[in-house]
């Protein structure tokens, strides 16, 4: 009787001391199950405040007011960006000459309009643009002798330091980032093109190599001066795609990419419409 007492007593014993446990398990696990109800009340709490706040922005949004306070704002910021676009038209006014000493806007420009058509107008002879009275001569971009007029090299670079600036401003205003960069500098600006390099790379235990590949800095002369024709003419064509990238951004074509007054001028001619307005 008594070993049968001691072994009752001592299974008392090992159950009191599991109850003991599991008491203290439950108080654990209903001080986490506590702090995680308090934490779910506060984002419930955040999440009404957030969902009222939604439920006001919709609000104002939906319906006729909401809808034409935000085209009266868009309107405001075009009407703003044509007001400085055409303060850069009238610092580098684009013109076609028509004589030798007469110049007058461009009335019948070709139309290049969203869709790309030009019906209507009359044709003209796009070298006989000028930019601030300097006509853009591509041709001893193309091919450069000893019998090439310098100073007809130099009016080049000059007109091309023109433009690179009006595309420049024209840009920042629209808050579009150019593709092709410049380094203003007047007659001797340069257009940076930042073209993937891929250059090897030695590794220390052994001989072997690895490509890296990293965003290599190449600047293009706009000016003939000292400079390979082939690299200058490349820098015009990385200034006809800046042009490019502008007329699309406000949906219009190029004219072509041996066209840059020209291009210019569209740009100019279609920022400064009531369509760019009512767009």
């Amino acid at each position: 009787m008594h070993e049968k007492l001691d072994a009752k007593k001592k299974v008392m014993q090992d159950m009191s001391m599991r109850s003991k446990l599991a008491k203290e398990d439950a108080n654990k696990q209903e001080d986490q199950l506590s702090v995680q109800v308090r934490s779910l009340l506060v984002a419930g709490t955040a999440l009404s405040v957030a969902r009222k706040r939604l439920q006001e922005s919709n609000r104002l949004l939906a319906g006729e007011k909401g809808y034409v306070r935000l085209r009266n704002l868009q309107k405001r910021l075009r009407m703003r960006q044509q007001y400085m676009i055409s303060q850069v038209s009238l610092l580098y006014p684009v013109k076609i000459s028509v004589g030798p000493a007469e110049e007058q806007e461009l009335e019948l420009f070709p139309s290049s309009s969203r869709s790309g058509s030009s019906a209507g107008s009359k044709p003209f002879n796009h070298g006989s643009l000028t930019i601030l009275g300097l006509h853009l001569t591509m041709l001893p971009f193309k091919q450069m002798s000893f019998f090439t007029d310098k100073k007809e090299v130099q009016r080049s670079a000059t007109a091309l330091g023109y433009v690179a600036h009006a595309v420049s401003l024209i840009a920042s205003y629209l808050k579009v980032p150019l593709r092709y960069p410049f380094r203003l500098g007047g007659s001797h600006s340069y257009i940076i093109d930042y073209s993937p390099s891929i250059e090897p790379i030695s590794s220390d235990s052994s001989s072997n190599t690895e490509l890296s590949t990293s965003m290599k800095h190449v600047e293009f002369p706009l000016f003939l001066e000292g400079q390979d024709t082939t690299r200058a003419a490349y820098a015009v064509f990385l200034l006809n795609k800046d042009l490019e990238q502008l007329l699309n951004f406000i949906g219009v074509k190029s004219l072509g990419p041996c066209h840059v007054l020209a291009n210019l001028k569209e740009l100019l001619r279609n920022i400064q419409s009531a369509d760019y307005i009512d767009t």
